[in-house]
């Protein structure tokens, strides 16, 4: 059998670096394929260390909103305005990033775990420098259209794209074959009914840069205990309050460190600029809502094709699955008005029969 024929990231890796065994990859990674090599004949200058080429997965389900046309081109508009960030370098018209050497934040500090302060202070001083970049302050292309933007402050209009985003992109753009599994766990239009009923109400914030994915395998530690902040794809414009929902909801601080790391990023946001954090008492809890249901629909789509993807499915893959969605549905019971929550017998008969009707075709263990 002849082997695949190489794939377009890697193939502009090895242009770029000269030489094929000095290429690794692919890293692991949901949204692109990445490579990772040094460039040929500069060991000390502006060209040294080791630099990424990616292009974005072939039929890639995206869950989130993006704002941005390019993340390269973002990350040289914020070259100086935000540190700790990659440099991005053009060889033969081609974008690349200087890859971080050093380990995530994760490896060390896992999901549930506190974070060390000194850490902490770092996350902080990311929030400080994003606040003070404002919509009218960046040149980066964006991708939405101008009618499609939410004027500086409204946040309830920027949730409602969110929310919109969620209910047309990943709810309704998936029916064709996950309609069934969805209704068997009792989501449907109503659910985004209750969602907004619950979500809206917010009070207006002034907006800023957003990184929307601020979790522990995107902050990367070096040698030094510098933190690195990569994966800036989901960045965005709009509210500040935003992007702290989105990094309590992805980091699973402790309970009681969630709440010191909520008031130090109020007493952060407010030194840079006034109003930034109001009403955020209330309205952390609505955003937090919206992350959580958001959670349920991509976590039902990624669970359905993560069991797809196994070389057979049974009870032994089915179960953990099974818990898994439960805890999320059980998060999300009050926004999207599940009452009473699917119970994980319910859930793993619907996973499996979905398994049975759009699953890929092979030796299933299907009682």
């Amino acid at each position: 059998m002849s082997p695949e024929p190489a794939s377009l990231a890697r193939l502009h890796a090895v242009e770029a670096s000269g030489d094929e065994s000095a290429v690794e990859g692919p890293l692991h990674g949901y949204h692109h394929e990445t490579y990772v090599f040094p460039l040929p004949g500069d060991t000390a200058g502006e060209r040294s260390g080791r630099w990424k080429c990616r292009e974005p997965r072939a039929d890639l389900l995206w869950f989130d909103r993006r704002c941005f046309a390019s993340e390269e081109q973002l990350l040289k508009a914020l070259s100086g305005r935000i540190l700790g960030i990659p440099d991005i370098i053009e060889v033969s018209g081609l974008g690349l990033q200087r890859f971080i050497e050093g380990c995530t934040l994760g490896c060390f500090h896992k999901s549930g775990t506190p974070v060390p302060d000194m850490f902490v202070r770092q996350i902080m001083d990311l929030f400080r420098q994003m606040v003070a970049v404002r919509p009218d302050a960046l040149s980066a292309e964006r991708r939405c259209e101008p009618d499609d933007r939410p004027e500086d402050g409204d946040t309830d209009a920027f949730l409602e794209r969110l929310v919109l985003f969620t209910e047309q992109r990943v709810y309704q753009a998936n029916l064709e074959r996950f309609a069934g599994l969805f209704e068997d766990l009792w989501l449907s239009e109503e659910s985004f009914r209750h969602l907004r009923k619950n979500v809206f109400g917010l009070k207006e914030r002034p907006f800023c840069l957003l990184h929307a994915d601020l979790h522990r395998e995107n902050f990367i530690v070096d040698a030094e205990d510098r933190l690195w902040t990569i994966d800036w794809e989901l960045a965005m414009l709009g509210d500040p309050l935003y992007d702290l929902a989105t990094h309590l909801h992805l980091m699973r601080y402790p309970a009681r460190h969630e709440r010191a790391v909520a008031q130090r990023w109020r007493e952060t946001v407010e030194g840079v600029r006034a109003g930034t954090s109001n009403g955020w008492e209330q309205d952390l809890g609505r955003l937090l809502d919206y992350k959580k249901a958001q959670s349920v629909f991509t976590d039902v789509i990624r669970t359905a094709l993560e069991l797809d993807a196994g070389p057979e499915v049974g009870w032994r893959q089915i179960a953990p699955a099974a818990f898994k969605l439960r805890r999320a549905l059980a998060d999300a019971a009050l926004p999207l008005g599940l009452d009473p929550v699917p119970g994980t017998r319910r859930i793993v008969t619907a996973l499996l029969r979905w398994c049975r009707e759009y699953g890929t075709p092979r030796g299933e263990v299907l009682p």
